[in-house]
């Protein structure tokens, strides 16, 4: 079945980094795009960048731009967001999403906390 495992996460400090992963399983990673969303609390899940299959085209969400970098290992069926300049309102969980043929798939989200 499908899998998506978030890590990474955890608590940061104003102007810090993190880089998060996902591993995917149970359907050929190297062929679908990637995704990465976010969800603070009262807030709506908001997607923050995407990557193609082939790692080739990227976008991100407007209040990433600049701080933020998707990237994937086909090889090792993971896909990363490295994060910089962190702000307290990127505080969220992040979940990694992939759109199948079969369906939409999500992992459990991993906790991102930016505060001092």
């Amino acid at each position: 079945q499908v899998q998506l495992v978030e890590s990474g996460g955890g608590l940061v400090q104003p102007g810090g980094s993190l880089r998060l992963s996902c591993a995917a399983s149970g359907f050929t990673f190297s062929t679908y795009a990637m995704s990465w969303y976010r969800q603070a609390p009262g807030k709506e899940r908001e997607l923050v960048a995407t990557i193609a299959s082939t790692g080739s085209f990227t976008t991100y969400g407007d209040s990433v731009k600049g701080r933020f970098t998707i990237s994937r290992d086909n090889a090792k069926n993971t896909v990363y967001l490295q994060m910089s300049s962190l702000k307290p309102e990127d505080t969220a969980v992040y979940y990694c999403k992939v759109n199948l043929f079969r369906g939409t798939y999500w992992g459990q989200g991993t906790q991102v906390t930016v505060s001092s």
